[in-house]
Parts: C-alpha cells; sequence; structure tokens
C-alpha cells in the first residue's frame, strides 16, 4: 500500500525499510486503541465537509456508510491494520477507497495526521476517564460502608511509624474516601483540558479551506474548541501531561493504601487478613501469607506517579509546532488509564473480602495512644496544657499511666464523628461536573 504523503515511487531499500521500522515502532499497535475514535473523527469531519460545500452531499451518503461499516468492525474486535499501513489514519482511508474509489481520497481534505491523532487521543482519554470516574466511584462507596460498618473498631494511629494516638478502621477507609474525591476533582481539570476539540489545527497552522470548526466541536460532543491553531497543536504533551498528573493522584492514593495493607497484614501489626485465595504463600516457608496484589498495586500505581515527569522530560524543551518525539509519550499514556483501571478493580476485589481484628486496642502495648485524651481530660478540669503535659508525662516515664475508660471525640472528621454524609455529598458534587452523557449521545448520533 502506497503510504498517503507518498508522491513517487517507494523505496524499498534495506535501509528505508530500517528507517520506517525505527520511526513507525509500535504505532500500529497502539492505533488500534484508537482506532473507533479515528472513525468517529472522519464522521464529524466529512459531515462538517458536506455541510461547507467541499465534499457533494450525495457522496456523503457512501463514505459514512463504510466508516460506519469499518466503526462496526473495529466495535465487533475484527478490525486489524495491514502490514503495509502505516497507521490508522491510513488503513481507512485504504478501505473506503477499497470500497468506493476515489470518493475514498476525500475525507482527507482539511486535515493532517497531527490534528487527526491528537483528536484520537483526545476522544480516548474522554472515554477513558469516564471509565476511571466510574471505577473510582464504585472504590469509593466500598471505603464508605467499610467506614459506616467498622466505624467503632479502634485502630492504632501512628507518626513517624511510632504509636500516637487513637484512630479507628472507619477514620482509615474514610480517609481514603475523601482522598479519592478530592482526586475525581483533579481529574475533572484535565478533563477540561481534554474535552476541547482540535480538529481542523492541521498542522499546527490552519487551512485555507472554509471549515467549520464550531461543527465538529458540535457533532463530536466537546466543550469548546482549542481556537488558537498553534496552541492546538503545542496542547499534544500538555494534555497527556495534566491527564496523566490527575490519574497520578489516584495512583498516589492506591499505593498510599496498599502500603498500609501490606503493614497491617503483616504478623507484628496483625490488624487485618485476606482469605487464603486473596494471598500468595512461599515455596519453601508453609506459614507464609504474602500480600502480592498490594505489592503489585504499589509498583504499578509507583510507576503512573512517575509518568508526568517523563512525559515533562520529553516535551519540556520542544518549540511550537509538532515533532516526532510526541510519539514516544503515546505507549505509556494511552496504556496507563488501563493499567490504574485494573488497580482501582483489584483494590475494591481485596476490600471486599477484608477482614477487620477488633479489639486491637486492648493489648496494652498501645495504652500509650491515649496520653493526649489523658492530657486533655485533666484540662477540662481546669489544669493548663502545659502542667497536664507534665504530668502525664510523668506517670509515662514511673510506669503508672492508665489509659481513660472512654474516648470522647466529637470533632468533625475525628474517630467520633466520620462526617461521611458530608464527604459523599463532596463526591457527588465532584463526579456531577462531567456532563459525559453529553458526549456519549453525541457518538452514538454520529455511529447510527
Amino acid at each position: 500500500m502506497a503510504k498517503i504523503w507518498q508522491k513517487k515511487e517507494i523505496d524499498n531499500s534495506e535501509l528505508s525499510k530500517l528507517v520506517e521500522t525505527f520511526t513507525v515502532g509500535k504505532d500500529r499497535e497502539l492505533d488500534l486503541i484508537l482506532a473507533k475514535y479515528d472513525v468517529l473523527g472522519s464522521l464529524a469531519h466529512t459531515q462538517m465537509l458536506a455541510e461547507v460545500g467541499l465534499l457533494p452531499k450525495e457522496e456523503l451518503v457512501p463514505i459514512h456508510k463504510e466508516l460506519k461499516n469499518i466503526y462496526n468492525t473495529i466495535e465487533a474486535g475484527e478490525f486489524t491494520l495491514d502490514e503495509s499501513s502505516e497507521d490508522i489514519h491510513s488503513e481507512v482511508e485504504y478501505r473506503l477507497t477499497q470500497k468506493l474509489g476515489d470518493l475514498g481520497k476525500k475525507i482527507h481534505s482539511g486535515r493532517s495526521r497531527n490534528d487527526q491523532v491528537l483528536l484520537d487521543i483526545k476522544l480516548y482519554s474522554r472515554a477513558k476517564i469516564k471509565e476511571t470516574v466510574e471505577q473510582t466511584q464504585i472504590l469509593f462507596d466500598t471505603l464508605i460502608g467499610l467506614a459506616e460498618k467498622h466505624k467503632d473498631v479502634l485502630l492504632p494511629g501512628y507518626t513517624h511509624l511510632q504509636i500516637a494516638m487513637p484512630s479507628s478502621f472507619g477514620l482509615w477507609f474514610s480517609a481514603y474516601a475523601e482522598s479519592l474525591s478530592d482526586d475525581i476533582n483533579s481529574l475533572y481539570g484535565a478533563y477540561a483540558l481534554v474535552n476541547k476539540n482540535p480538529l481542523g489545527s492541521g498542522a499546527g497552522y490552519g487551512s485555507s479551506f472554509p471549515l467549520n470548526r464550531i461543527r465538529t466541536t458540535e457533532l463530536l460532543g466537546f466543550e469548546s474548541l482549542n481556537y488558537n491553531v498553534v496552541y492546538a497543536q503545542m496542547n499534544r504533551g500538555k494534555m497527556e501531561k495534566f491527564v496523566s498528573s490527575a490519574l497520578a493522584n489516584i495512583a498516589s492514593s492506591l499505593a498510599k493504601l496498599a502500603m498500609d495493607a501490606t503493614l497491617y497484614i503483616n504478623q507484628n501489626f496483625g490488624f487485618i487478613s485476606f482469605p487464603d485465595v486473596l494471598t500468595t504463600g512461599s515455596s519453601i516457608m508453609p506459614h507464609k501469607k504474602n500480600p502480592d496484589v498490594f505489592e503489585l498495586i504499589r509498583a504499578k500505581c509507583n510507576k503512573l506517579i512517575n509518568l508526568p515527569t517523563q512525559i515533562s522530560m520529553i516535551t519540556g524543551n520542544l518549540p511550537s509546532g509538532y515533532h516526532r518525539d510526541l510519539q514516544i509519550i503515546k505507549e505509556d499514556y494511552l496504556y496507563s488509564f488501563d493499567t490504574l483501571i485494573d488497580c482501582i478493580k483489584m483494590t475494591n476485589t481485596m476490600l471486599e473480602y477484608i477482614i477487620i481484628k477488633e479489639q486491637i486496642l486492648e493489648d496494652d502495648r498501645y495504652k500509650y495512644l491515649f496520653t493526649v485524651d489523658s492530657i486533655n481530660e485533666l484540662v477540662n478540669q481546669g489544669q493548663s496544657f502545659r502542667d497536664a503535659y507534665v504530668e502525664v508525662g510523668q506517670k509515662v516515664e514511673n510506669g503508672s499511666y492508665e489509659k481513660p475508660n472512654e474516648l470522647k471525640h466529637t470533632l468533625e472528621g475525628s474517630i467520633g464523628n466520620l462526617c461521611l454524609d458530608e464527604i459523599v455529598k463532596q463526591m457527588i458534587k465532584n463526579t456531577e461536573q462531567f456532563h459525559f452523557t453529553k458526549f456519549l449521545e453525541k457518538e452514538n448520533c454520529l455511529v447510527q
């Protein structure tokens, strides 16, 4: 198959093939991920071309029919890229020309592969952000449910990994729930950047065709468009960094939760456990129950946390305009969504089967967790805080300290007042910002 940029007979020398192999890399594999989004973009673009008079309306019907056939093939999992195709754009155009002849060559008018691939990545990112939000919401609900169920089960709290103050499983679970709520809020900021239409920016300098960019924005369900055509192309790399930073926030919450879990399942802590099917054993130590799932979640999430830095290192010193360096970002970026979603799902699965140990704080080793409560009790009786601190400290030193019989924590967000309803309200507010139904309805209209 001839290259869509080819102007003369192709050079089939070994040197030419070497260059092609190096420059194409894994693009064909990655373009399969973007395939259906490329077709969506072509449906919207050709619709607009017909409306502005650059494509006869009678020619639009067969083009749309074949584009929809390709889309359905992709959705059925039966679509492949020919080995001679450079990318998804040339494959779609090739299939159209095979069916429609010269009509298939008309779909590229007013476009460059630069704005096509940027559009594809944005449409893919939009769909994957939706999936990420949905899976995060499921994990959030699990955490809130566990917080409510175990709100009265006390747990040691630590600072510097030293026994500090009393906590609870309700406080622990809901801390991560609220963390995810803030993470979703940061993801919305990235989503707003994604949800702008770059189509029509061409190679970065627009087109002399009378294209209607507002119309393709409407057809694809974007909130607005990248107005400046140079900035639209500058958005490549910047968008991926914004999104990966937001994904890294969720990954950071999961990695910290996974680290807690690996500590708490340790025999020296013994706060939680899991059914044998969710842990792994040792080939030589029959007593082992290893938290491999949490360790892999931690490692995968730490890798995701590094992705924004990786993107910054590739794009940080690039001038304006398109550069092939941006291709290198594509692989890790596209796969980052599924990696994170898998980690979210596995975290949720593990938590659904978590076994909580009760009466942990009855062990005498934890009695010093309550020294602050003892100090506060003396302050409530009229002592100054400093005098109360010295008195309780002396009891700790001489071994006469006795923990209080009951705890009185009414502070908002503390073990006695988790404010779960307020955390849930925050999450609802944060997820409702996205308005995913708008782009879903528009995409469905294009392929019907």
